[in-house]
């Protein structure tokens, strides 16, 4: 996409931090930006599923992922800057550097996925943008999660504040199509039963698909219900996605992270797509 574009930011929204050695990290987010002239982005992200400790990591349990973020941040920093060894608890590797350096000095944009406040406090001390997601929770949970970022960036003065962004499923439906949200509600309910059945890892994909949980698993969940998610997700009319995102404006919140993972087939996703840009975005430029 770099030479095919001029103005857009390009980047992974995260890599998965225990699953990467930070040498290879640093070399290969800064050639992104050197061929896209500076567009380069980078997400990192503790993990979550498991499954894949289990498979590109030896079976390292996942809730020791935090470990792995909290070491390699500085360590791509400093392999972006020159030469630098690294003896850590996770990695060691004599005298190395990134080649080719990043275009943008001192350090390209870092974001961190972020929940809980200790990650929000690592994030903002390090100097990285944060990114937070609610999932299937409603509102107020971007509130708790601003909340935290805002502790975070009063706990570190000494640092230039970073942006904060809220990734959550989004889906436009027309004026004139009121059953609009039912489908993708549906869909909606169907990933995260799928991401449910992901994250217990007590069945063997066949190649490499699950099926979702029972809906009765979650009968007295009603976080997971369609009627739920149609309130709890972005979904609805243009005008009622600016409704929504105006609130997160006021909040303090400066990005927001598009996200049509949601099971849907893939032209139902163009066309929401196509909706938030031509009818959405211009009502924030």
């Amino acid at each position: 996409m770099a030479p095919r574009t001029t103005t857009i930011r390009l980047g992974a929204g995260t890599l998965v931090a225990p699953f990467w050695n930070p040498v290879r990290v640093a070399g290969e987010c800064a050639l992104l930006d050197v061929i896209s002239n500076g567009r380069m982005e980078i997400g990192l992200a503790r993990g979550a599923y498991q499954f894949e400790f289990d498979r590109l990591a030896g079976g390292l349990p996942a809730m020791d992922g935090g470990k792995h973020l909290r070491e390699l941040v500085p360590a791509v920093r400093a392999l972006w800057q020159g030469d630098y060894a690294h003896d850590g608890e996770i990695w060691q590797f004599p005298t190395s550097t990134s080649v080719p350096k990043p275009v943008q000095q001192p350090t390209p944009p870092m974001w961190i996925a972020a929940r809980d406040p200790a990650s929000h406090d690592f994030a903002v001390g390090s100097g990285c943008n944060v990114m937070v997601t609610p999932l299937m929770k409603g509102d107020e949970e971007v509130d708790d999660l601003k909340r935290k970022f805002d502790d975070a960036v009063a706990a570190h003065p000494e640092v230039a504040r970073p942006d904060p962004m809220v990734l959550r499923h989004t889906h436009v439906h027309a004026e004139d199509d009121p059953e609009g949200r039912r489908p993708a509600a549906a869909a909606i309910s169907k990933f995260y039963r799928t991401f449910d059945a992901w994250f217990a890892n007590s069945t063997t994909p066949v190649n490499g698909f699950l099926e979702p949980s029972p809906e009765s698993k979650f009968a007295e969940r009603s976080e997971f219900e369609p009627e739920s998610l149609h309130r709890t997700a972005m979904i609805g009319t243009p005008g009622e996605v600016i409704e929504r995102l105006r609130r997160y404006q006021d909040l303090g919140i400066d990005e927001f992270s598009f996200w049509c993972d949601n099971s849907l087939p893939h032209e139902e996703k163009r066309k929401s797509l196509e909706l938030f840009v031509k009818e959405i975005v211009p009502a924030f430029q």
